[in-house]
């Protein structure tokens, strides 16, 4: 008789530690997002795997592209053949803290119709606009397009291949600016320990002689707005030197481990990647894993010298080892996988049944 295994998780526990992290690991200022660059490009160099000529889709931008190179054809019928062009799309993205002009950034590329493969192809000189359709060239990208992922023909990566020709700046911090908490740390208990960090660290007034460099002045200058915005107001004394001060407020120390964050398990199911915030139990439970099986006979057979009963078990036991406060870390629970060849997509789908099920005491983000 075949079995499914039955595989008995008890009790696990992810514990965080009481590192200190700075504010601006934390936060950002309002206004400093990530900026986006988009733009349509030909590849060329393709082995047969473009675009067909055929198509209006492509005679027409690569019409366009001849022409500016003094080659312009009499007609587009004179395109059927090309199958070395594909139309693609660029994305870049510029980081938070923004970028001026000549900064390089890695260009994303993705096939805009039918090309099969971008293998071997080398992106023209493209412009890049803004998000918006109003806004002007940002950037210009070209180069040798990479695959990331051999199966995946269709997109692929130039590195450091799109080039600013204009600055993408930083917002403009006036006497007063917000701080905008990361999503996976916001809440009133932990803006309310970020900003006392800002006010004990970076709060204002000038250091008198002879004191340490930790005694200043009790007077706010971080304010709770709601659970994800703390306002910082920069004193009147500060504000010939608001680099400095700002630099001072997003260097401010905080510990993670004073924030009360909620336990948080999240997944990433292209990548495969699992991370655990916060302190993560798990209810005793019973797990069906689909890949392991037990073989059992029946009637049960008899051990002889000769022939000794052996068992085999496939399953690992998670439970809490050394002193009775001491809870399984994250290494008892991977190695357990690990021992059980349990794939990673596996354990995104024990993760995801543990939390419907309620035995899971986290919230569970899949992106």
């Amino acid at each position: 008789m075949l079995r499914r295994l039955l595989v008995v998780i008890a009790l696990a526990c992810f514990c965080s530690h009481a590192f200190a992290s700075k504010v601006s690991d934390l936060t950002r200022i309002k206004g400093q997002g990530e900026f986006k660059l988009r733009g349509l490009g030909l590849v060329v160099g393709l082995s047969g795997t473009g675009d067909s000529g055929k198509d209006l889709v492509l005679a027409r931008p690569l019409a366009r592209l001849l022409e500016t190179e003094g080659d312009a054809p009499g007609k587009l019928t004179e395109l059927a053949g090309a199958k070395s062009v594909a139309v693609v799309w660029v994305d870049v993205t510029i980081p938070e803290v923004g970028g001026r002009s000549d900064d390089r950034f890695d260009a994303y590329i993705s096939t805009a119709y039918s090309a099969s493969s971008l293998k071997g192809g080398r992106l023209v000189l493209s412009p890049l606009r803004g998000p918006l359709l109003t806004s002007p060239v940002y950037a210009m990208a070209s180069g040798s397009v990479e695959l990331g992922d051999p199966s995946i023909a269709t997109s692929g990566r130039i590195r450091l291949g799109a080039q600013l020709v204009r600055d993408v700046a930083a917002p403009h911090v006036g006497d007063s600016f917000d701080l905008y908490i990361s999503p996976y740390y916001s809440g009133w208990a932990s803006a309310q320990r970020i900003a006392t960090s800002i006010n004990s660290d970076a709060g204002p007034g000038a250091l008198p002689n002879g004191l340490d460099a930790g005694v200043r002045t009790s007077a706010s200058v971080a304010t709770v707005i709601d659970d994800r915005t703390i306002r910082v107001v920069i004193p009147e004394a500060e504000r010939a030197d608001k680099a400095g001060f700002i630099a001072a407020v997003l260097s401010a120390n905080v510990r993670v481990a004073e924030l009360d964050l909620p336990a948080q398990v999240i997944v990433n199911q292209r990548s495969g990647v699992i991370i655990i915030t916060g302190d993560v139990e798990i209810s005793p439970g019973l797990v069906t894993h689909k890949d392991l099986v037990i073989n059992t006979t029946t009637p049960a057979p008899v051990g002889t010298p000769q022939n000794p009963l052996t068992t085999t078990t496939h399953f690992a036991e998670i439970r809490t080892k050394g002193r009775a406060s001491d809870n399984a870390r994250l290494a008892d629970l991977m190695a357990a996988m690990k021992q059980l060849d349990v794939s990673v997509n596996d354990q995104i789908e024990i993760l995801q049944m543990l939390y419907k099920t309620g035995r899971l005491h986290a919230k569970l983000i899949v992106d």
